[in-house]
């Protein structure tokens, strides 16, 4: 069976100080958090998208897990997926080594960029400077922090045009050293998704340190608690 067409673009980062990977993604249907976000503390990103199989976002994970390289774990899905010409992936290793692959099949316009600690793809998007706009974007964050920089790039993305009849949902998604997630926010069935997205991160983000602080620490007071007196 082929998976369910996503309208998507997305952008897989890496941060060469921490080593953090993440994930930002806005697409034309519902759960792209759940369906295209692949990602692994110490491990990698994979990001599959266009016609989704979630299974071969596992698969790359575990091919990055046995050591292969971003481009070899393309290489090695392509090779074991009959419809590969109808889907989109990007990869990210735990090297910083980056790779792309679009399908011959997907709709335009549809494409990629990649490099060292990026990686960029798009489908069905109004024009290649969607892509482009989120490459520069996040290149040029290079001093924020991680999630700061995927959330930037995915905005420029949606500055640019996204999709010709807009998105329904998004996500960010970044991993550390521990083995959740740092930061895990979706937006779904919303007329703005990636608007949606900045609002949430923008009560969200100041409060990394308090979620990274309280499983060591149970006795520090509420967030809301915590916040305020951050602000003081």
């Amino acid at each position: 069976m082929i998976g369910i067409e996503f309208t998507t673009f997305a952008l897989i980062g890496r941060c060469e100080r921490t080593g953090m990977f993440g994930i930002a993604i806005a697409t034309s249907e519902m759960a792209v958090g759940s369906r295209c976000i692949h990602v692994a503390p110490g491990v990698g990103a994979v990001v599959t998208q266009a016609s989704t199989n979630p299974r071969l976002g596992h698969l790359g994970l575990n091919l990055l897990r046995a050591g292969y390289s971003a481009p070899r774990v393309l290489e090695e899905i392509a090779a074991s997926d009959q419809f590969v010409e109808r889907r989109q992936f990007g990869c990210l290793d735990v090297t910083g080594l980056a790779a792309a692959r679009t399908g011959s099949e997907n709709k335009p316009w549809a494409g990629h960029r990649v490099e060292r600690n990026v990686a960029v793809a798009a489908n069905a998007v109004v024009r290649a400077t969607v892509a482009e706009g989120m490459f520069d974007a996040f290149q040029q964050g290079a001093d924020l922090p991680l999630w700061e920089r995927l959330l930037t790039a995915l905005e420029a993305g949606k500055a640019a045009g996204g999709q010709p009849n807009g998105e329904v949902s998004s996500g960010l998604f970044v991993v550390d050293r521990e083995p959740y997630a740092v930061v895990d926010l979706r937006v779904d069935l919303h007329p703005e998704p990636v608007a949606e997205l900045r609002r949430l991160a923008d009560a969200y983000f100041p409060l990394i340190p308090y979620y990274n602080l309280r499983p060591r620490d149970p006795t520090v007071p509420s967030a809301a608690e915590w916040l305020a007196a951050q602000r003081r």
